[in-house]
């Protein structure tokens, strides 16, 4: 990127960034968004509208255009006469795109002193000034009989130096051509030094108050350009923002309309699982003592034929006998070593019945789990009675 071009994007954002207290971040953001953009692409910014180099040959002026990085030349123009010294003689010959660039005076390469210095790094910041002490130590003239510049040319970050070089010119090198150019002399943006190959040395020696701040005439439609990109994106966010609302509320719609009957289906299947898990539990409470079928049939095998049963109960694991009968005492014997019950047992004192005979008695005993009696129908005895 050309000086210009570079000290352009250094001053407005520099004058954006010092309202901020940011100047040097505004500065290196602007040149290096700049920097990344094709040659073409800055020209159609209005980035690079590139600058018109004047330089004095003798009786004549070769103008030579400097965009994008390229310097070209248009031709010669003769030196304005002495009685139109007080008029711009190029505008009439510059067109429309070439008139509203800003013009820059080119010196040849020895009209100027070049001197290396080796400064502190915070003397970037205000390199001009800094180098303006050093004029009459580093050139054989005063400050005031030279226009001068300064660039960075190298950086130490390690010593916290920097390479700078002075370019100084005296003003009786200077002074002369000015007077050459009349009144295109106050339409200068600045003052330039070629190099020895022709280039410019990307200096500007001009006087800061002296420098002509040429009009941008694309800077109103950029501006333009900007706010409407700048609404387009704001309509384009509010746009994508305004569906991803529509999608959340068709989506909170479909949940609440599904929701209902999935929260039915939860309640069936809690219901559901309840009985499953209450049926399986009366299920394992069964398997786990003998039925009352398989009871009754072992007592009926066991009784005594003169026994007479008035009450069989099966509450929980007990076994509750109410009846009379002729062989009570022995009751107790030929209830022991069924495989359904264990420990039987008479409940308080026989009684005798007049009636019958025989003695009223009651009797209990525990229900064995249906493992152990299964186990015992198998032949085998069960682990708690070994």
């Amino acid at each position: 990127m050309s000086l210009w071009t570079d000290s352009r994007l250094y001053e407005r954002a520099g004058r954006f960034g010092a309202r901020l207290g940011a100047r040097g971040f505004f500065s290196w953001w602007g040149r290096s968004l700049a920097a990344w953009l094709p040659p073409r692409a800055r020209v159609a910014l209005g980035l690079d509208r590139g600058r018109l180099l004047l330089q004095v040959d003798r009786d004549a002026v070769q103008l030579r255009l400097q965009r994008g990085g390229e310097v070209r030349d248009l031709g010669h123009v003769p030196l304005p006469a002495e009685a139109a010294i007080a008029v711009d003689p190029f505008a009439p010959l510059l067109g429309a795109r070439l008139s509203d660039l800003p013009r820059w005076l080119l010196l040849p390469a020895a009209s100027a002193l070049r001197r290396r210095l080796s400064l502190p790094s915070a003397a970037a910041d205000r390199l001009r000034d800094v180098v303006g002490f050093e004029i009459e130590r580093q050139t054989p003239f005063t400050a005031d009989a030279v226009v001068f510049d300064a660039r960075v040319v190298g950086r130490r970050d390690a010593e916290g130096q920097i390479d700078v070089e002075l370019v100084a010119v005296p003003r009786t090198a200077l002074d002369p051509l000015l007077a050459a150019l009349g009144a295109a002399s106050t339409t200068l943006a600045g003052i330039d030094v070629a190099t020895a190959d022709g280039r410019p040395l990307e200096v500007n020696v001009l006087d800061p108050a002296l420098r002509r701040s040429q009009a941008d005439p694309w800077r109103v439609w950029n501006w333009a350009f900007a706010a409407i990109a700048v609404v387009a994106l704001a309509a384009a966010l509010w746009q994508v923002l305004d569906n991803r609302r529509i999608a959340a509320e068709m989506l909170e719609t479909q949940i609440a309309t599904r929701a209902e009957p999935a929260r039915r289906a939860a309640a069936e299947r809690g219901r559901l699982v309840n009985r499953i898990e209450g049926q399986a539990f009366l299920d394992r409470t069964r398997a786990a003592r003998p039925t009352a079928v398989e009871v009754m049939d072992e007592l009926s095998r066991r009784l005594p034929d003169g026994t007479y049963l008035e009450k069989l109960a099966i509450e929980e694991e007990r076994l509750t006998l109410l009846g009379l009968s002729n062989e009570a005492p022995a009751l107790i014997g030929r209830l022991q070593g069924s495989p359904l019950w264990r420990s039987p047992a008479l409940a308080g004192a026989l009684q005798p019945d007049p009636a019958s005979g025989r003695d009223r008695f009651t009797l209990t005993a525990e229900l064995t789990p249906a493992t152990a009696t299964q186990e015992t129908n198998r032949g085998v005895r069960p682990a708690a009675r070994r």
